[in-house]
């Protein structure tokens, strides 16, 4: 039989990157010859990020196509990142596929689109070639999205996405309930972003509609309400748990395994690991009494401190911070996050609850403290806290600020709840045995190859 060649193209972030990456990886363990198309841009990230010698160059064909956007400019712009893609890359995408059918002996034979990227759902069928959009993010989120029509109907947000009041939602009676105004498109503090990016959503469902199948990495398990509402859903994760390799890649930041031997170094259960995922950014005073938090509990901890998370914080504070710490904390860049999480040292993770680090954290059994910054992030929140009930949340001051004795309390309590901390440790074992041969998810990616293989 002919081998199949897959062409997988995310979302231009690493929350999208990262866990299509590793179902390419996945798919070349079964025998297909798969060419991962990221923007420029990104590609020269993530090969600027990967070890040395790293096999992944040998696995997967990686290539690149223009975003339509200048070096310089500023990619956490997503209204100007959405409308430049939206633009210019469909385009190139078309053009690539047909370089690579004219000079490859094996064509390309299905295309596995970003959820978020219809238009390359479009190409796909322009070119007569199967396709399946791949939904990076909790399945709760995407059943959201292509709700929008019901929710015009039923008058809960208007026609340009904007709700028509404050409120909780559930979109079916066992699904969990939803804040309006943490609705993902109206999370930006510009009108005009809010707009542009819901236009992009309402164009993108009508798109998604061209998709063959609909793979989402998350599974029945974590998110049942969500799959009996869309019952075409496919889940096949969690990718990041029945990843053989055990190691992640596809990072836009090259990773400090330096953290490892310092962790090596540590009591068991006892460090607290800090990640904030690739987009949240903090002010100088929510920075500093994070940091004053972190040093109040008197307990190891492990903070990656992008060197873009804060915009203010002065170098001389984060130098006296430091020295102040020295003999209990850890300050990196970047985290192998997967083996930070899977180390018998880590007792919790607080985190933005990007759906990635959820997925990760709950793999490995860790109780969460949870910061959501924006977009899907404060679901997946209540997922933790209300739905799992393996984290607690943390409560802001008037001023929206999340205060340091705040954050020395509910690290405090956390670590004393030893009933959270054991459900924790359940759903590490419900997570393992749906990617396992015979497990749901492990038999639907299965099912996905063998029609891919069709």
């Amino acid at each position: 039989m002919e081998t199949p060649h897959v062409l997988a193209i995310p979302y231009p972030a690493q929350g999208h990157v990262i866990p299509l990456l590793e179902l390419a990886q996945c798919l070349v363990r079964h025998g297909f010859k798969v060419t991962f198309v990221n923007t420029e841009f990104n590609h020269k990230r993530v090969m600027n990020a990967l070890p040395d010698n790293d096999i992944l160059t040998n696995l997967v064909n990686l290539v690149s196509i223009p975003d339509g956007l200048e070096p310089w400019e500023d990619r956490n712009d997503l209204r100007k990142l959405t409308d430049s893609t939206s633009e210019v890359m469909p385009g190139k995408l078309e053009e690539l596929i047909e370089k690579i059918n004219g000079l490859d002996s094996k064509k390309i034979t299905c295309v596995i689109a970003d959820g978020a990227l219809g238009w390359a759902l479009e190409v796909a069928v322009k070119m007569g070639i199967r396709r399946a959009a791949f939904w990076p993010a909790a399945a709760a989120q995407w059943a959201l999205q292509l709700s929008i029509p019901e929710l015009i109907a039923d008058g809960i947000i208007e026609s340009y996405g904007t709700p028509v009041n404050n409120r909780m939602i559930q979109l079916s009676p066992s699904m969990p309930s939803m804040n309006t105004e943490n609705f993902p498109w109206i999370c930006f503090h510009d009108e005009n972003t809010n707009k542009s990016i819901f236009d992009f959503l309402t164009r993108n469902n009508k798109a998604v509609k061209f998709a063959d199948r609909l793979v989402c990495n998350s599974s029945y398990e974590l998110e049942s309400a969500a799959f009996a509402l869309f019952p075409n859903f496919l889940p096949i994760g969690s990718l990041s748990t029945s990843n053989r390799l055990g190691k992640s890649r596809g990072h836009f930041w090259p990773e400090d395994s330096t953290c490892l031997e310092w962790l090596d170094q540590q009591p068991g259960q006892s460090v607290i690991y800090v990640a904030f995922g690739s987009f949240t950014v903090f002010d100088q005073i929510q920075f500093q009494e994070l940091a004053m938090g972190l040093e109040l509990t008197n307990r190891p901890f492990l903070w990656v401190v992008r060197p873009d998370i804060t915009k203010e914080a002065s170098d001389a504070y984060l130098t006296e911070f430091k020295e102040r710490v020295a003999t209990r904390g850890r300050m990196i860049g970047w985290a192998p996050q997967a083996k930070v999480l899977g180390h018998p040292s880590v007792a919790c993770f607080l985190s933005h609850c990007g759906w990635n680090s959820t997925i990760e954290g709950i793999s490995n059994g860790i109780p969460f403290l949870c910061w959501p910054y924006f977009a899907d992030q404060f679901f997946n929140q209540s997922y933790i806290c209300d739905v799992w009930k393996v984290g607690l949340g943390f409560n802001k001051d008037e001023g929206g600020i999340i205060r340091h004795e705040e954050i020395k309390d509910k690290v405090e309590q956390l670590l004393a709840d030893e009933a959270l901390k054991s459900r924790a440790l359940h759903l590490k074992e419900v997570t393992a045995k749906t990617v396992q041969e015979g497990g749901t998810s492990s038999n639907n990616l299965n099912n996905f190859i063998k029609w891919m293989k069709e």
